[in-house]
């Protein structure tokens, strides 16, 4: 009779201990693939969503100097040898290696007008591109059109003004054609008309106070591209926002390692359970062990038989974990990411470090069960029976 038949026979006689040594180190195997394929999924998402986030990258007037505002608050502060931002300029981003990245590009001119006796911020933007560039912006009517204004929430409430309200800048009648819902940010405080007309009101064609460009994040080199931009515009001053992009990303890293370093340690201690369980099942087979030795069999085919069990009980417990592991990720995803399971993708790599951790735990753990066995006297077990 072959070893592998005697495995075979030897398990199908013991199922009920079979089980519970599988379950011990599917649970590992299930917890390491499921919150695997998880953090991946959620990775993925967040570089989706990133993609369209906003800018994340600001130009600004090269100066000498620093600007004391922190958080809003104006602390003072000077700047001199400014080299000022034109719209002719704007041109040198499709110079850049990484153009191709660029999704989108907000010019801005920013200026200080009189309202009702106030004197109130005036943006003059892009409509089309802060659509991509401000996708959380909520706005109460519609986005203007030439003539028109979108009010932020604090400047509305400042100013005392409603949708359909009209006001006189510079000698021109503008209506209000939107609200913003409060952001919290500078947003909340401006006033927003095309950018045209703007440079008309404030007598500054050409000029630009800042650019906000969105760049694909997933897998772009934003750092690189500053430095490509910052080339390309001698002028300009470029930086990454890159603050809530390294935040997510962080966390989502630990998350990943949490994910590795739960599914390893339910695994170790799955590997445990094998141990115990095989330490069992080897007393409990002392008789049957003896009559292998009466009958001829070395201690070298002790050992083997142990470890063959030991074997195919963890390779069928790293098989049935990694299933469990994408079931379980399964019924889990529409909780945590937006979409189903048919983003549901399992690293290979992880797949096969699962597999061999099990294997590798099980064999650990029949170790000693099979040393044991080995060194039992056959005559001792057969004066038992």
């Amino acid at each position: 009779m072959g070893l592998w038949l005697m495995v075979m026979r030897s398990l199908s006689r013991r199922k009920a201990k079979a089980v519970f040594i599988i379950l011990g180190l599917t649970v590992g195997v299930a917890a390491m693939a499921g919150l695997s394929v998880l953090s991946d999924a959620l990775t993925t998402q967040v570089n989706q969503q990133l993609e369209k986030y906003g800018a994340n990258i600001l130009i600004t007037p090269k100066s000498k100097g620093l600007s004391l505002v922190y958080e809003g608050m104006n602390l003072g502060g000077f700047s001199y040898e400014t080299a000022p931002l034109y719209e002719k300029d704007l041109g040198s981003l499709k110079t850049i290696k990484n153009s191709g990245n660029i999704a989108a590009v907000g010019p801005m001119l920013l200026g200080t007008v009189r309202v009702k006796d106030t004197d109130a911020p005036l943006a003059g933007v892009d409509f089309i591109a802060m659509d991509y560039l401000r996708p959380w912006w909520q706005v109460t009517g519609r986005l203007p059109a030439r003539g028109e204004v979108l009010a932020g929430d604090q400047a509305a409430r400042v100013l005392d003004l409603k949708l359909g309200d009209r006001m006189d800048l510079g000698g021109q009648t503008l209506t209000v054609a939107g609200v913003l819902a409060p952001t919290g940010s500078p947003d909340d405080q401006l006033l927003f008309a095309d950018r045209p007309m703007v440079e008309t009101l404030l007598n500054q064609p050409g000029r630009l106070s800042m650019v906000e460009v969105a760049a694909l994040c997933h897998g772009c080199p934003v750092e690189e591209m500053v430095a490509q931009i910052e080339a390309a515009w001698p002028g300009a001053s470029v930086m990454a926002i890159q603050s809530v992009v390294k935040g997510r990303m962080h966390a989502l890293s630990l998350f990943k390692r949490f994910s590795w370093g739960a599914g390893v340690l339910v695994t170790v201690v799955g590997g445990l359970v094998v141990l115990v369980t095989m330490m069992a099942s080897v007393r409990e087979r002392s008789r049957e062990i003896g009559l292998w030795r009466a009958i001829g069999f070395r201690r070298s085919h002790v050992v083997r038989l142990v470890l063959m069990e030991s074997l195919v009980l963890s390779l069928a417990a790293g098989l049935l974990g990694l299933g469990l592991g994408l079931g379980g990720a399964w019924l889990l995803m529409p909780l945590l990411v937006d979409g189903h399971g048919g983003h549901l993708t399992l690293n290979p790599g992880v797949a096969l470090f699962s597999l061999a951790l099990s294997l590798v735990m099980g064999q650990l753990a029949g170790i000693h069960p099979a040393l044991a066995a080995a060194r039992m006297d056959p005559s001792e077990a057969l004066r038992s029976l």
